[in-house]
């Protein structure tokens, strides 16, 4: 019943914004652009994912910042920590219990080391050029947070009047956002971070937090610190428009996983596009990945979803898409082929960084050629094979980017025939110029793939 009340408030309130704006707008609707300008330092960057428990043998700040210099050398742009803040103890999952379930908003959790070494930590990766992003978790706080005890109200309650919690988040409690006291104690809990420098959050669940809450939050959190990036865990069109710069493209990463299963085709990618054009704002930012802390602890991304000579075709599509913001996880260079437990101790092996030449090419690509910025243009193309082959052509400042995969796990021939794309390129991986003559027929191997690069 409490979950039932709780989704028609923001159902009632997000009814009433909407109206609201559509007055506003005249009647525009929401396939206009999106009103959330992004920072210019995201444009051609790239994400990527730190579980800092599980990243080395100590599992701390001081652990990790030695493997700053190897991940600027690969082409990283934006770290993102998983939630630095403490973990509660009260019905604690596992051993080391979860990141998500937070003990105090303003505290660094001791397993990590202090405040002092996250604040150098931040520092060093400013010197190099790094951009600093943290875990943000709103919508529920750890199941002894002091909020509990000091303010019994800023929490939903349940049928016997205890705090509860949604799903089945048994270590956490749901926060109350109909409380403006809770809401301004979150806030003022989220600008306190900005001190040490940090340039964005990743912002967890964020559908389940009233659109109310965020509109004024990021405002807010902008005003103070203008180019801040926000990227919002969450498939909804509705988060750009409450100021969210980036969110999760879920439905296209279950699709994704069901053509390397074999039980869809590439077309079916076409047809995630054509929803998201029907349901987010037109460049709207999305943060494509293989996979994620969440990903690859439940269902074993990537190394079983898209295992072996799967995965290279998949990563050049998250990298290469329309208005993609490209998400790399802790020990995919490496690959570290396992599951990362969620609660435990367990330590990702690093040794080889075998993908990292891999992902350092598609990353350079990214810096080096406008034609991949999230406002570059997309043009789909026909191949004359399109249940198998899927390609695009990206554009920019006249600058381009051809992009052939065959997402199939049997041979398979393209042909393009586009004159626009005829004329000497970059032939990306095999790292030499090449004349393109798209009436030529391309051969392609099971999951094979070919990036051209065209520079003006």
């Amino acid at each position: 019943m409490r979950m039932l009340l709780k989704s028609f408030q923001i159902l009632l309130v997000s009814l009433l914004l909407f109206n609201s704006c559509k007055l506003m707008d005249k009647g525009e609707d929401n396939k206009s652009s999106s009103d959330a300008a992004y920072p210019s330092w995201i444009s051609q960057a790239n994400i990527y994912e730190v579980n800092v428990r599980q990243y080395t043998p100590e599992g701390t700040f001081k652990a990790f910042q030695p493997n700053l210099q190897r991940l600027k050398d690969m082409g990283v742009d934006i770290l993102w920590f998983m939630p630095i803040t403490p973990i509660s103890k009260v019905d604690r999952k596992g051993v080391l219990g979860s990141y998500y379930a937070v003990a105090d908003y303003k505290a660094i959790n001791p397993e990590f080391g202090n405040m002092e070494d996250w604040n150098n930590l931040v520092k060093k990766a400013h010197e190099l050029g790094l951009k600093v992003v943290i875990d943000w978790v709103p919508n529920h706080s750890g199941a002894d947070n002091h909020w509990l005890t000091d303010h019994p109200d800023f929490y939903n309650k349940d049928s016997s009047g205890k705090a509860a919690y949604a799903f089945d988040w048994s270590d956490t409690r749901d926060l109350n956002y109909w409380n403006p006291a809770m809401t301004d104690s979150m806030l003022d809990a989220m600008k306190f971070w900005l001190a040490s420098g940090i340039d964005g959050y990743r912002c967890d669940v964020a559908p389940e937090v009233p659109r109310f809450f965020w509109e004024k939050a990021i405002k807010e959190l902008k005003q103070a610190k203008p180019d801040l990036f926000f990227l919002g865990e969450g498939d909804k069109g509705w988060l750009h428009d409450a100021g969210f710069n980036a969110t999760y493209p879920w439905d296209m990463f279950a699709t994704m996983k069901k053509v390397a299963a074999g039980e869809r085709n590439a077309l079916s990618l076409d047809t995630v596009l054509m929803r998201q054009d029907e349901s987010f704002p037109v460049g709207a930012i999305r943060m494509y990945f293989t996979s994620n802390h969440d990903e690859n602890s439940w269902n074993k991304s990537d190394y079983a979803t898209f295992p072996g000579e799967k995965h290279a075709p998949f990563a050049v599509f998250t990298q290469t898409m329309r208005n993609s913001l490209p998400l790399i996880y802790s020990g995919q260079e490496e690959p570290f082929l396992d599951s990362i437990s969620f609660f435990y101790k367990d330590t990702i092996t690093f040794g080889k960084y075998q993908r990292a030449p891999f992902y350092k090419t598609l990353l350079a690509l990214r810096h080096n050629n406008s034609a991949l910025a999230v406002d570059a243009s997309f043009k789909k193309l026909k191949t004359g094979a399109d249940d198998k082959v899927y390609a695009y052509v990206r554009e920019k400042d006249g600058n381009k980017v051809l992009v052939i995969l065959n997402l199939s796990g049997s041979d398979a021939e393209a042909k393009i025939e586009d004159a626009s794309l005829k004329g000497e390129a970059e032939n990306v991986f095999a790292g030499k110029k090449e004349n393109v003559d798209p009436a030529t027929p391309v051969k392609l191997s099971a999951w094979g793939y070919i990036v051209y690069s065209y520079k003006k």
